[in-house]
């Protein structure tokens, strides 16, 4: 089965008060399950995968995560993102830009 696009949203772990931060602890895996959610209420749930990704490197972004095949970045990405990322950028083709970023 050939995606359209893949969703990977990090959901690495880091001990507390490490200095980089940690995805998981920003809600990342309500996140994985949010975007599923809201991939298969619009029809997409075959051509799109959303998943859990280790680190991505982009810890002070986080949660972060990046969208293939486009390869672009978001972070600080919340529950309430969701819908408009799918909406806009997995949809229509229009990255949220507020939510990209810098230099990814």
């Amino acid at each position: 089965m050939k995606l359209k696009s893949h969703l990977f949203i990090c959901t690495n772990q880091r001990p507390e008060g490490h200095p980089r931060g940690c995805c998981q602890s920003k809600n990342s895996e309500a996140l994985v399950k949010a975007f599923k959610q809201e991939l298969s209420q619009v029809g997409l749930a075959k051509e799109v995968r959303a998943q859990k990704a280790g680190c991505l490197d982009a810890c002070e972004f986080g949660p972060s995560m990046v969208v293939y095949p486009e390869g672009v970045w978001y972070g600080k990405v919340s529950l309430e993102d969701v819908s408009e990322i799918v909406q806009s950028h997995i949809l229509n083709g229009n990255p949220v830009e507020r939510l990209r970023i810098p230099g990814k």
